[in-house]
């Protein structure tokens, strides 16, 4: 079983950067494939990027390409997103995941969830 806790959200103005931490416990941790999840108000819950095993593979929403970067560090047990540029439209709860399985994108194909971090994004 592994637990997830996320950290680093907060209100950031358009434009701005945040940095968003999830740290698992276990000794499981890279047996995982890890992912963030953000829901915003209102909207169901959408994939935004997840990360492999090793770190070697990782893949992102298109609505987050080449603004946010995924990165973990199985030796420290966490995985990170690193979010620039950030649009007022990236506001919303962000879930650390994790999987078993590569490709995870959607809801049902994660098995342990963070509680959630919020992110504002002001314009």
């Amino acid at each position: 079983q592994v637990q997830l806790v996320e950290s680093g959200g907060g209100l950031v103005q358009a434009g701005g950067s945040l940095r968003l931490s999830c740290a698992a416990s276990g000794r499981t941790f890279r047996s995982y494939v890890m992912g963030w999840l953000r829901q915003a108000p209102g909207k169901e819950r959408e994939f935004v990027a997840a990360i492999n095993w090793s770190g070697s593979s990782t893949y992102y929403a298109d609505s987050v390409k080449g603004r946010f970067t995924i990165s973990r560090d199985n030796a420290k047990n966490t995985v990170t997103l690193q979010m620039n540029s950030l649009k007022p439209e990236d506001t919303a709860v962000y879930y650390c995941a994790a999987s078993r399985r590569w490709l995870p994108a959607d809801d049902h194909e994660y098995d342990y969830w963070g509680q959630g971090t919020q992110v504002t994004v002001s314009k």
